[in-house]
């Protein structure tokens, strides 16, 4: 079964991208905070549908011990969501899953963490994919500075790259706070650790959901579910992918974890073939190197 669990968490990752994309408008000013609502109310649904359904013995206090690593986790999406209203997902995502380089990156240099040379090798190849993919973006005709204006074209440009290093983070910290002998999480056991942080950060999010609309309100955003059919079928494909993914990993993680960082491949084709994104030759020749770098990475760090 575990595998099912692995195929159904990309698919719906890939098709939570895709929606994430179909929902942020460029012309749209607060598109990427609605995004942000629909993903917080449905993932507080889902919270609570858990402490309904398994007896996890939660404790609230874990919403302010997991505080640290949820902002990490929602703030990079925040980013992301404002990101994907001026940039391709085909080359978005592919940069945002280079998250997994980071950690890696940061093991080394914190912990003290001893990689193979091919984890070397494929954190090289990805940060060339990653450079060429920037020295195109201001190249030619993939220059977004007639359409937005070198400020804004630097600022969406950048986004991508600030959702991977503080995703990173967050999942840095996540290996401290997902170790039962260190985790500062309360009331925890081996079988509920992870299933208490999840919960904790989709309560999490749900408070900042309703942080936002208060915000909207004020700002006098209309905002209504029934009218954001994109941005909540992105919220369900995200929230399942990750109930999916708690047992995908749970049954064989060293296979499962490089199979769900092929996300990147399912969104490049989803884009190519629903938002008709098209990108050039050598576009596509990089964004392969950082694919290639990404898959690599988690084959060889998921033995």
């Amino acid at each position: 079964m575990w595998l099912f669990f692995t195929l159904a968490t990309t698919l719906l990752w890939g098709l939570a991208e895709l929606f994430y994309k179909k929902g942020a408008h460029a012309e749209e000013k607060f598109s990427h905070l609605k995004i942000v609502v629909c993903v917080g109310i449905i993932m507080g649904l889902h919270g609570a549908f858990i402490l309904c359904t398994q007896d996890v013995g939660y404790n609230p206090i874990n919403m302010i011990q997991y505080l640290p690593v949820s902002l990490c986790y929602i703030i990079s999406m925040a980013l992301s969501f404002f990101g994907m209203r001026f940039i391709e997902e085909s080359i978005s995502d592919p940069i945002e899953n280079t998250s997994g380089a980071i950690v890696a990156v940061l093991s080394v240099a914190i912990l003290g963490k001893v990689i193979s040379g091919v984890s070397v090798v494929a954190i090289i190849i990805i940060v060339i994919g990653i450079l060429g993919i920037g020295f195109l973006e201001g190249h030619g005709d993939t220059d977004r500075k007639k359409k937005l204006g070198k400020k804004m074209a630097i600022v969406a440009f950048a986004m991508p790259f600030c959702y991977a290093i503080i995703d990173a983070i967050g999942s840095f910290l996540d290996i401290y706070y997902l170790d039962i002998e260190l985790s500062p999480l309360v009331g925890v056991t081996e079988d509920t650790i992870e299933t208490v942080a999840n919960t904790s950060y989709e309560f999490t999010f749900a408070i900042c959901a309703v942080i936002i609309i208060i915000f909207m309100k004020l700002k006098g955003v209309k905002f209504g579910l029934l009218g954001q059919r994109d941005k909540v079928l992105a919220g369900v494909c995200e929230t399942a992918g990750q109930f999916t993914y708690v047992y995908a990993m749970s049954g064989n993680g060293a296979i499962a974890a490089p199979i769900i960082s092929a996300v990147c491949v399912v969104s490049l084709v989803l884009s190519r073939i629903f938002l008709k994104e098209k990108l050039t030759k050598m576009q596509y020749l990089f964004l392969f190197l950082v694919i290639l770098g990404v898959i690599t990475l988690a084959v060889i760090e998921g033995d």
